[in-house]
């Protein structure tokens, strides 16, 4: 279990983007920038995104829990209508400290790895320092009991662990993962007391279908594009059911769906979202989005970052 302070490189669904906005011959040459990225931030960025993530890890400390579900956006993906791309489970240390675990492509060892990284550092693992936007839910006393036990198991959490990684993997194959398919086969080792052993992602992926787990589609719109996953190395279609392949719909975890679930699954959950832009912070509680553009609504908190 590796532990860094510098953001993580889980790509999730950000190599999707290649699909609308590069032809197939620049798909593969995006997935190796976006693997290796290493983006400079001007002082004032940088600034703007540690006062982004004190409000997130003031926001978990307000409260008794030990575990959340966090979320950020990343690359722009409005022109599918998703804002978050990337999952964790936060969890609190017996010193207060809160982490973030999440799966993450290791992208010079060309495997993913599971990853501890400080809540700074998932903040600032955005795509757009300007404007950005982070989930959290609350779960429920009944839903942490159970699922931490399973969260802090490393053996366990390893071997939930895929030995290869594809950014758009289909939910229910076992021949690769995404970092968000990881944290559901999570929630299912901790919600169905599954025990460590043999065939454990079977058996987790198993619960989630009788759980009544669907991920929502993701529509690639055109033919054209899906030829990318032939040249983008970590964007594969082969272990997507050909019906959805001939739909163009691909059933890929995302954080929206696992809200859902946790939502249904535990109707006492809570949700809280955050955005920022270049001048301000807003606070957003319910289940209900935040507006385009980080714009408050009536009842929402706002902090100004021009102090």
């Amino acid at each position: 279990m590796k532990r860094f302070g510098a953001p993580a490189c889980c790509l999730a669904l950000l190599l999707l983007l290649p699909l609308l906005l590069v032809t197939v011959g620049e798909a593969s040459a995006s997935s190796a920038r976006f693997c290796d990225r290493a983006q400079e931030l001007s002082a004032a960025e940088q600034s703007r995104l540690l006062r982004f993530a004190a409000v997130l890890r003031d926001e978990l400390a307000a409260s008794e829990d030990s575990v959340a579900l966090v979320s950020r956006s990343g690359l722009d993906l409005s022109r599918f209508n998703i804002r978050y791309s990337h999952a964790a489970l936060a969890w609190r240390s017996e010193q207060g400290l809160w982490s973030a675990r999440q799966l993450y492509y290791a992208c010079d060892e060309g495997r993913p790895r599971i990853y501890d990284q400080g809540l700074a550092g998932f903040a600032m693992g955005t795509d757009d320092p300007a404007l950005g936007y982070l989930s959290i839910v609350r779960l429920p006393p009944q839903a942490v009991l159970a699922l931490r036990p399973a969260l802090l198991d490393t053996p366990r959490a390893l071997h939930l662990l895929a030995a290869q990684y594809s950014a758009n993997a289909y939910a229910y194959s076992l021949r690769y993962q995404n970092c968000n398919q990881w944290l559901m086969e999570m929630l299912a080792a901790g919600w169905g007391d599954l025990a460590d052993g043999e065939a454990l992602r079977a058996r987790a992926q198993a619960w989630l279908r009788d759980a009544g787990y669907v991920p929502q589609p993701v529509e690639v719109g055109s033919r054209f594009w899906m030829l990318a996953s032939y040249f983008v190395p970590l964007l594969h279609l082969n272990d997507h059911p050909d019906e959805d392949r001939a739909a163009l719909k691909l059933h890929v975890s995302l954080p929206a769906s696992i809200e859902e679930f946790i939502r249904a699954r535990f109707p006492q959950s809570e949700r809280v979202e955050l955005c920022h832009d270049d001048q301000q912070v807003v606070v957003h509680r319910g289940w209900t989005p935040i507006a385009e553009g980080c714009k408050a609504a009536d009842g929402d908190r706002v902090m100004s970052l021009l102090d």
